[in-house]
């Protein structure tokens, strides 16, 4: 064989070689590339909300969590990472309405026992009202700042008559809001952690119809709270539109809407009550107000009058009783 076509031949072998691995390197390259870890954020941390927090919430440790932020979009309002106790956040009020995500400015909280912190905890068109408790009927201190509890009222129906009185019992109220507890906005010590203490009092938040309601039940009898939880609140929602009390309109947006439905799942009601009475409970308890006894003395003693005139009348000897409608009387025949 000719050298010159030894060397041609040699040469586009090497050169097929070369094609086919660097062909084989591109597309093994293109089929799973490479993935490069992205660059950890760097720069100061901020709080920042990890939920939308409308006007009045009540904050919790679930509510906000640190970020890192822009050092040049850093503000003096925001709580930086190492700056601040984050422990006397939980309690404390939102004034303006926060998104998720959102920095959390200073000026945006309200702190217990700052002026106007009461005010900025109550909804739109809702009023705070006070209840005297006892460890008995507030739930063992069970219930915090925040949570959504019944009302019942517990009396005594004496009625009119004689015997013991009715013993009922009535869920008024449900779903209000608890704004404090013996003037506590926060269900954490000093320390952020869980406090269970028993209290005198709880403040309440209600539409003005149901505040007065709530008054004038302080005066009949012994108010009771009954802890709910928290699915009831959709499983009620649910209820109420189903039976058509919820009217929903149509081409809503469904942020608005959520908005909505949530509105009015977080309102307080005093609609379709329900009792139970002593009767319910045990046998020997009743089921109905005490009646008022009818006096029947004059009445029975003008029946004794009257017998003893028609004793007295009556004819001696043999009589004959002739019967004229409803007139009976009696005819003497004579004879001894």
């Amino acid at each position: 064989m000719d050298v010159k076509k030894l060397a041609l031949l040699i040469g586009a072998l090497l050169m097929a070689g070369i094609s086919a691995f660097m062909a084989r390197s591109m597309f093994s390259g293109a089929g799973a590339p490479t993935a490069e870890a992205a660059a950890a954020p760097t720069g100061p941390e901020i709080l920042v909300a990890t939920k939308p927090l409308p006007v009045g919430t009540i904050i919790d440790p679930e509510s906000f969590r640190y970020q890192p932020w822009p050092a040049e979009l850093i503000d003096q309002a925001y709580y930086l990472k190492g700056q601040g106790d984050t422990l006397a956040l939980p309690g404390t009020v939102v004034r303006y309405a926060i998104t998720a995500g959102q920095p959390i400015t200073q000026g945006a909280l309200v702190k217990p026992g700052d002026r106007g912190f009461l005010a900025a905890a109550l909804g739109p068109g809702m009023r705070a009202v006070t209840v005297a408790m006892s460890s008995s009927n507030g739930v063992a201190g069970f219930v915090f700042p925040g949570d959504r509890v019944d009302l019942v009222l517990t009396q005594d129906v004496p009625g009119g008559g004689d015997g013991p009185p009715l013993k009922a019992s009535e869920t008024i109220v449900r779903n209000l809001r608890v704004l404090a507890t013996d003037q506590r906005s926060s269900s954490e010590t000093e320390e952020g952690k869980p406090a269970v203490t028993t209290y005198s009092t709880v403040t309440l938040e209600a539409t003005p119809r149901i505040a007065e309601k709530i008054a004038v039940s302080q005066t009949i009898g012994q108010l009771s709270l009954s802890l709910r939880s928290i699915a009831d609140n959709t499983a009620e929602l649910e209820r109420a539109i189903a039976a058509g009390e919820v009217t929903v309109p149509d081409g809503t947006d469904p942020k608005a809407e959520k908005r909505l439905l949530l509105q009015i799942a977080s309102r307080p009601t005093d609609s379709d009550p329900t009792y139970v009475v002593g009767g319910d409970v045990s046998r020997f308890q009743r089921r109905t107000v005490p009646a008022k006894p009818v006096d029947r003395g004059p009445q029975l003693a003008a029946a004794a009058v009257t017998g003893a005139t028609a004793i007295a009348q009556r004819p001696a000897g043999p009589v004959v009783r002739v019967a004229r409608g409803n007139i009976i009387t009696d005819v003497s025949v004579g004879g001894k």
